[in-house]
């Protein structure tokens, strides 16, 4: 028999919820103040059934939320891909660096819309995830890749947690792809001179004497200005990095504008690639052919806008440092100037003044794709082992470490904000080894 109503006259208290029988529908019906919507009106939610059971379990099960605090917010569910793209675009864009963003979104568009985007956001399981990381790792990603998903992952989902989208973080429970720490080995001092001296016969080399000596990032010296060069007390400030931009369209047509660089699947018996390298097929591992309704190519828009390279902040704050340069180093800086000086005469009106310490031939800033090519060949010339610019930047923590220098006079200069980092930059060499082998063989083996 269905429940009576309420004797007449009498009422639940404000807030209360309230289960009852609807004859109109034959269906149990309850309600539930979660709260205070955005505009101020009460967050009712209603749930129905025709087992009073179940609707009195539904009731139960969102009284709880609320009272835990963990009850979702008001409004429609969200799908994975609407939130991923929301965040991505709205949340995420306006506070991170470009850098980040641009890996934000490939990790977005690229492997976790394709591979989870289709849930609900509230259905979403710890499983979902690591069955994803799986995947891209047998199709060919790396575990870096994968732990780079992850991480983007886990910065959304705890966004929308912290939103009330979803009433729990699912990576309390997942767990992230597991990658093996590269081994670091930093130049040692003849291979040092060897690439410093290589370094010195190319035009601007002094640019890398620089990235060993004092481990400035890359964007950070082809920042430098002469203008932030102190040659009376041979000080240089660090405060800019240059950074390359992704261009965007400026026309009203995206799609249409790159038509003409559209790429299509090739036929199996392609002939218009004479290597079979260069034919673009879709799923078997070489390049795939644009999307229908692709939006790139915007290099060759007319009315493109935002890229090329850009003057961007350093890193953190703790990178707007400055060196007090060792007299060699600057001695090498002031040739520098004066054979960037005769290059200028020679190019006249060609010349870009943009008071860059390191410029092309006429003038224009230096693009860090041919500084990196520069920085192959010279280690090829020297005859020395291949390895990263950055490792540069490994050298010269190192090479603090062998001298040392306070750890808090290292964490100035090279620019850390977190004294972890002398963990990752400072590597103990064989040199060092040798160093404690000698002082335990007089401390032990010849007492004063």
């Amino acid at each position: 028999m269905p429940r009576k109503r309420r004797p007449e006259g009498t009422r639940a208290p404000n807030g209360a919820s309230s289960i009852y029988y609807s004859e109109a529908d034959g269906y149990w019906h309850g309600r539930v103040t979660m709260g205070v919507r955005d505009d101020g009106t009460p967050d009712r939610r209603h749930v129905q059934s025709k087992d009073e059971k179940v609707v009195t379990r539904k009731v139960r099960d969102l009284e709880k939320e609320r009272d835990s605090g963990r009850a979702r917010r008001a409004g429609g569910r969200w799908k994975v891909e609407k939130w991923l793209a929301h965040w991505v675009e709205n949340i995420a864009a306006p506070s991170v660096r470009y850098k980040t963003l641009q890996g934000y979104r490939t990790a977005v568009y690229k492997h976790l819309i394709p591979g989870i985007g289709a849930h609900w956001m509230d259905n979403v399981e710890p499983e979902h995830f690591e069955k994803l990381y799986a995947k891209m790792q047998r199709d060919g990603s790396s575990a870096g890749t994968a732990h780079q998903v992850h991480r983007t992952a886990r910065t959304a989902f705890r966004a929308a947690w912290k939103r009330r989208i979803i009433t729990w973080d699912p990576f309390e429970l997942v767990t992230s792809p597991r990658i093996e720490e590269e081994e670091i080995e930093p130049f040692d001092e003849d291979e040092i001179q060897r690439i410093i001296a290589t370094a010195l016969k190319r035009r601007g080399g002094v640019r890398f004497v620089i990235a060993l000596a004092l481990g400035c990032r890359q964007g950070e010296v082809l920042a430098f200005r002469w203008s932030r060069l102190d040659r009376k007390n041979r000080i240089i400030r660090v405060r800019k990095a240059l950074q390359r931009h992704a261009w965007e369209h400026g026309c009203d047509d995206p799609h249409a504008c790159g038509a003409r660089l559209h790429r299509v699947a090739c036929p199996d018996n392609c002939t218009r690639h004479r290597n079979p390298k260069n034919c673009i097929r879709d799923e078997k591992g070489h390049h795939r052919p644009c999307p229908p309704n692709c939006t790139r190519h915007a290099a060759s828009c007319p009315k493109r806008r935002g890229g090329g390279l850009r003057e961007v902040e350093v890193k953190s704050t703790a990178g707007r440092r400055k060196w007090v340069l060792p007299e060699a180093l600057f001695e090498l800086i002031l040739a520098h100037e004066q054979a960037q000086q005769a290059e200028r005469e020679f190019a006249g009106t060609e010349w870009h003044d943009g008071d860059w310490m390191f410029t092309q031939p006429n003038g224009k800033p230096i693009d860090a794709r041919r500084d990196w090519e520069e920085w192959k060949s010279i280690l090829a010339e020297a005859g020395v082992r291949d390895a990263r610019l950055h490792d540069a930047r490994h050298t010269a923590a190192t090479v603090l470490l062998l001298l040392g220098v306070p750890d808090r006079t290292a964490m100035d200069l090279m620019g850390w904000s977190s004294p972890n980092m002398r963990k990752r930059y400072m590597h103990v060499t064989d040199q060092l080894r040798r160093d404690v082998a000698d002082r335990l063989n007089g401390f032990l083996w010849n007492p004063k």
